[in-house]
């Protein structure tokens, strides 16, 4: 089956798409822009939700962008915004998999939420360690795959890690449970420190832990391969 593949950019997210039908593909990125204006429309009536470091609320009426994001916060025990781009790859997948999408990948910003029933190579580089890949397989789908890093990219983060690569159902809570064990990974004991904290978060499936050249890994995660670059599908931090 030929897969359709679009880059997008769309304000602050872009990211891939991969999609075995052009109404599915078109939908998706209809999903973002949508649920990137409500959340920007409720940001600037709530402020605070924007730069909140911790759980908090929203009122019954916020859109569901920000309900999602609510959720993954408190599972995580992190401020809403740090699952904002996995959540909004889940929605995105959502209204493909409506529209009649059969196999959906959409990254944003390295966060990568697939459903389906297609197979995808997921790489992961960072710190000294060789490039590796997650086969994710019709088995493991729906699945959420989100990285934090405490040294590369943009994103706040309080940790030491390189990179912290989350499993989860859903990129949302991927994203935020990434958030919240990279913050945890500090001093000579980092991955340990990073599981320990991984093992709390039990909505989670594993996760990688990179330090310099150490790797630490936790739970129940897709096959680990070696990788071309030539053939990864999409790659997540």
């Amino acid at each position: 089956m030929k897969l359709l593949r679009r880059h997008y950019c769309i304000k602050e997210s872009s990211g891939e798409i991969i999609c075995d039908s052009t109404v599915g593909l078109e939908t998706a990125l209809t999903s973002i822009a949508y649920h990137r204006e409500c959340l920007e429309n409720y940001v600037r009536r709530n402020l605070v939700f924007k730069y909140a470091l911790s759980p908090i609320g929203a009122e019954d009426d916020a859109p569901l962008v920000v309900k999602r994001m609510v959720e993954c916060s408190k599972i995580a025990n992190v401020g809403p915004m740090a699952s904002v781009a996995g959540v909004l790859a889940d929605l995105a997948v959502e209204a493909a998999l409506k529209s009649g999408a059969r196999i959906i990948l959409v990254e944003n910003g390295g966060e990568i939420a697939v459903a389906g029933s297609g197979e995808f190579v997921i790489g992961i580089r960072a710190g000294s360690i060789i490039p590796f890949g997650l086969k994710v397989k019709p088995c493991d789908l729906p699945i959420g795959i989100a990285t934090s890093s405490g040294r590369y990219g943009h994103a706040l983060s309080f940790g030491e890690a390189d990179a912290v690569t989350v499993i989860a159902d859903n990129a949302g809570l991927a994203d935020a449970a990434a958030t919240a064990i990279c913050n945890a990974t500090r001093g000579e004991d980092a991955i340990e420190r990073g599981i320990e904290r991984a093992m709390e978060i039990k909505e989670i499936r594993g996760v990688i832990i990179v330090v310099g050249d150490l790797i630490g890994i936790y739970g129940r995660l897709p096959e680990l391969i070696e990788v071309n670059c030539d053939h990864l599908n999409a790659k997540t931090l």
